[in-house]
């Protein structure tokens, strides 16, 4: 049931987005009933987190109506960051779109190794997301699990792909928070600084490790064709067909019509029945990161609205958002991050403190990516680390300790990459948000 109703939201929201207004706050009311049938099935560390992020936002939402007057528009209170979520249940349905298991990859050594498997999980990672991670950590698993230079790679491998992918949920939350990013230019920023994840990886680990026994894993050129080819499509969409939608509106509606066009050549009925063991597996499967996102969405709206209401809409973070606001925002991140908080709810929480209006959304929106991107690799209870630690036996800890040189200088090279954009930026007039 729960499944049937995440696909059901799925569905809502597409339609929201072909103009039907009408149905906006039933999508929000049907990812937050799934997530309720769900409730019991969730981690208790990630209930602990998601019930406090909600209470805290719908408290201060009662406060801002009961206290301080506010006029609040409460059929669309659920409606936080439903985008995302929509946008990561289409994605989910990449896994119907390759029906063919993933070719062995060639087995290499050595630094080469470090940095093929680092591609190869990076480029599979933009589409796939963490299904990546485990496709290529089980190719170079042994009997003894998988070392910890392997671990290392797989991780720095996956998160620094939010640096830039479309398609990750990163991109989703920091085009939602700035919906005049830049794209293009947050490419820019974004495939430099993967790039140098990548010689970072490499480089470093050579010179801590003896990896001369540790393999590498360099994957079959077929298994990069589907996300290339996706990613073309959905560039073709936003640059060509459909230039007013935003690529996360595009991904939401274009990958699950894609899988189910890849899947109707062999008949109505093969079709309907991939479909619906995907929405009634893998969807609820997706409960952990489809609350924490609600969640944040709620508590974000709360405290922003609160602090409109108490301060007379006044007060905010920062007077400008410049270079110097930007990397203090980021390094907040990272830290909370490091503490064990997701990424996602320091971002949410700089959003509900600034002045989104006049705010230059594409520099926050790189913060928001970088962030995430460094803030995953290094945080021991991060999407990716809590992975590796249920799937091959690594712990938050070893992770956290192993990945401070890497945080060290993927946050130089961040700091730098802000600084550029905020001079490039200046004397230029900022956006507004046309709600």
């Amino acid at each position: 049931m729960a499944g049937l109703i995440i696909a059901l939201g799925l569905i809502l929201q597409i339609v929201r987005l072909a103009g039907v207004a009408a149905v906006a706050p039933l999508v929000g009311v049907a990812f937050w009933l799934a997530i309720g049938l769900l409730w019991r099935d969730i981690p208790r560390r990630n209930r602990m987190q998601v019930g406090a992020l909600a209470m805290i936002g719908a408290g201060l939402l009662a406060i801002s109506q009961g206290v301080y007057g506010t006029e609040l528009a409460w059929n669309s209170v659920l409606d936080g960051n439903t985008f995302v979520v929509a946008m990561l249940v289409g994605v989910s349905f990449v896994g119907l779109i390759n029906q063919a298991p993933p070719a062995p990859g060639t087995q290499t050594h050595g630094g080469r190794g470090v940095i093929t498997t680092w591609l190869s999980v990076h480029l599979l990672g933009a589409i796939l997301n963490l299904s990546s991670v485990f496709l290529i950590g089980d190719q170079l698993k042994r009997d003894d699990g998988l070392r910890l230079p392997q671990l290392l790679t797989l991780n720095r491998g996956l998160s620094s792909a939010a640096l830039w992918s479309p398609f990750f949920a990163a991109m989703g939350v920091a085009m939602g928070l700035a919906p005049q990013l830049d794209f293009t230019v947050a490419l820019a920023a974004g495939v430099p600084l993967a790039a140098l994840s990548g010689l970072l990886t490499r480089f470093e680990l050579a010179r801590r490790f003896d990896l001369a026994d540790i393999p590498g894993v360099s994957m079959a050129p077929r298994n990069l064709l589907m996300p290339v080819g996706l990613a073309v499509l959905v560039l073709s969409f936003h640059y060509g067909l459909t230039p007013t939608l935003s690529i996360v509106s595009i991904i939401t509606f274009l990958l699950p019509a894609t899988a189910l066009a890849a899947n109707l050549p062999r008949g109505l009925a093969f079709t309907s029945k991939r479909m619906l063991a995907h929405t009634r597996e893998r969807l609820p499967a997706m409960r952990g990161e489809l609350s924490l996102f609600l969640a944040a969405g709620l508590f974000t709206q709360g405290l922003s609205t609160f602090i409109d209401a108490a301060t007379g809409s006044q007060w905010v973070l920062f007077d400008d958002f410049g270079a110097r606001e930007a990397i203090l925002s980021y390094l907040s991140i990272v830290l909370s991050a490091i503490i064990g908080l997701h990424p996602i709810i320091g971002i949410s929480t700089l959003a509900s403190l600034l002045d989104l209006g006049s705010t230059d959304h594409t520099l926050l929106g790189v913060v928001a990516l970088t962030s995430w991107a460094v803030g995953a690799a290094i945080g021991p209870l991060s999407g990716i680390n809590l992975s590796l630690q249920g799937r091959y036996g690594t712990s938050g800890g070893v992770m956290l300790r192993h990945n401070l040189v890497y945080a060290l200088v993927m946050s130089l090279g961040v700091c730098l990459t802000l600084a550029l954009l905020a001079s490039l930026n200046q004397g230029t007039a900022n956006p507004i948000i046309a709600s």
